[in-house]
């Protein structure tokens, strides 16, 4: 199989990847792999920068193409809140459940007809001596009271699926697979792969 690299080191992310690339036909790598390299800092002030910055800063360490993620929930009542803070929107520890908590804290006394939110995933793509790009994938949902379900990670368990009818903690993994922002974002990448992916190997 033929390997692709994703710049995270969120094993959650890191097993989604892996269930949507994998009947691809391609081989998930990511920085769990690469244990010694450096962490890139994340200084951008949009999804799009901070993937830009993760794909470019290890296909450079690396000299191979890179796909890097940044995603996160954004929440119409709290202006768009966590947003690129979403991983560590309760602090630099990056607990999903103390950052599940301040969400439902601070939506407590907003109506269930004002809780509308979506995920939203940036993909960019970096490869040596190439212009990085970038497309992105959402999902619409509304914030839960409190959580639902034991599947995914991160936001998943008060993230409720409007066209599911379930939150997305209470989705099988490879029915999130299929609908997820990250999912989004991959379809719009999928057609594109082969030729990158190709083009490396004969480099």
């Amino acid at each position: 199989m033929q390997e692709v690299i994703i710049a995270t080191k969120n094993a959650g992310k890191a097993r989604e990847f892996e269930r949507m690339f994998r009947p691809l036909g391609y081989e998930v790598k990511t920085l769990l792999d690469f244990p010694d390299l450096e962490d890139i800092e994340e200084t951008g002030s949009i999804f799009e920068e901070n993937a830009i910055l993760k794909a470019e800063g290890i296909s450079k360490v690396l000299n191979r193409i890179v796909i890097a993620d940044d995603s996160g929930l954004s929440i119409d009542a709290l202006n768009g809140r966590p947003g690129i803070y979403s991983a560590r929107y309760a602090g630099e520890a990056k607990n999903d459940e103390a950052n599940m908590i301040k969400v439902l804290e601070e939506l407590n006394d907003v109506q269930d007809k004002d809780r509308q939110a979506r995920f939203y995933c940036a993909l960019a793509v970096a490869a040596p001596e190439q212009e990085t790009f970038t497309v992105s994938g959402t999902v619409e949902g509304v914030i839960l009271r409190e959580k639902r379900g034991t599947h995914g990670f991160g936001y998943d368990p008060i993230f409720f699926v409007t066209e599911k009818g379930k939150a997305m903690a209470e989705l099988q993994p490879e029915e999130k697979a299929k609908l997820s922002h990250r999912a989004q974002a991959l379809k719009k990448l999928e057609s594109m792969l082969p030729s990158l992916l190709d083009g490396e190997k004969n480099a």
